[in-house]
């Protein structure tokens, strides 16, 4: 998972060398033809390199994917197709180029402000972030679906294949999410185009409107996990998950609710194995365990709250189709 903001060091200008891992791909991008004015490192990559580069003819994002990423479920066809279908929308950033060997994906750049989850939190954002959700689940389907339940049986088996590191108690709730899967099944949600992965900093406020940000575990998904994660990802209050789901669905559901907050339990246990993963296989300097021990002890957390149970009733006896 990862964020791209413009707070990145300036590390070239006009006349300089490029970046090694710019100048490494030649002339083979459009916009390293071009003159170029100012390159940046944006900082928050954690399963890219990113570069901001202003040219004579605008100024884009180069993302260069890490070749450990395909661990991560990361499709890099699907984020390249799905954020072409999110960019047709207006609410993603439009594709310039892109390359397959290595995986380079170039994008226009966005300007704005980089969200927080301290601007989250502050509510205000809300209703606009719920607008921008529904522009993006307007978009065509996206290239392939995405399912929190077989993303995180798809991460343990690598953990338990290769020995990466399992949080104590890890496993003993298989029961509480066979039980999570079990009532999802009850009145699905139509799948619609999600990002998945939605931290506060992959939403930028141009001034306009808010636009949504790197589409690696992009899919087709139901809204509720969006949401869900959404709240998840920012640390958000009970309220304002309600605040977000009514300004999503118009309406108050607590059917909905429960599972809008029973993703975000699923994403934070399973984004926890994600993490296991990167402390051991990524190249940067990141303390990847200790971000997954925060999200499994909120994971763990949920599960041992007196509302689990209800949450999962409220699921299994609500009636009709969403």
């Amino acid at each position: 998972m990862n964020s791209v903001d413009d707070q990145g060091q300036e590390v070239t200008a006009v006349g300089s060398e490029l970046p090694r891992e710019l100048a490494s791909l030649g002339d083979r991008l459009g916009i390293l033809r071009d003159k170029i004015l100012l390159v940046s490192r944006l900082s928050g990559g954690l399963t890219n390199t990113n570069f901001k580069i202003q040219t004579t003819n605008g100024c884009f994002v180069v993302r260069i994917s890490s070749p450990s990423s395909t661990l991560l479920a990361i499709d890099r066809d699907n984020e390249r197709y799905n954020t072409i279908a999110a960019a047709d929308t207006g609410v993603g950033a439009r594709v310039v180029e892109y390359l397959d060997d290595p995986n380079v994906l170039v994008v226009e750049y966005i300007d704005g402000k980089t969200l927080s989850a301290a601007d989250l939190s502050g509510g205000n954002l809300l209703g606009r972030i719920a607008r921008a959700c529904l522009r993006l689940h307007s978009a065509r389907p996206f290239a392939s679906n995405f399912n929190m339940f077989e993303i995180q049986r798809r991460y343990l088996d690598i953990v338990a294949a290769r020995g990466f590191y399992l949080p104590d108690q890890y496993l003993d709730f298989a029961d509480s999410v066979a039980d999570i899967e079990r009532v999802f099944e009850i009145n699905k949600e139509r799948l619609v185009p999600c990002n998945n992965d939605l931290l506060a900093e992959n939403f930028i406020d141009d001034g306009n409107q808010i636009r949504i940000i790197d589409y690696e575990y992009s899919g087709n998904n139901e809204p509720s996990f969006e949401i869900g994660n959404i709240w998840s990802e920012s640390n958000l209050s009970l309220a304002q998950l309600g605040e977000l789901c009514e300004a999503y669905y118009g309406r108050f559901d607590e059917a909905l609710l429960a599972r809008a907050r029973l993703w975000g339990l699923m994403s934070k246990y399973g984004w926890t194995l994600w993490a296991s993963i990167q402390a051991s296989v990524a190249e940067i300097e990141f303390d990847f365990l200790a971000w997954g021990a925060e999200k499994f002890d909120r994971a763990v957390a949920e599960f041992n709250s007196a509302d689990f149970s209800r949450l999962l009733a409220s699921i299994a006896d609500s009636t009709g189709n969403h």
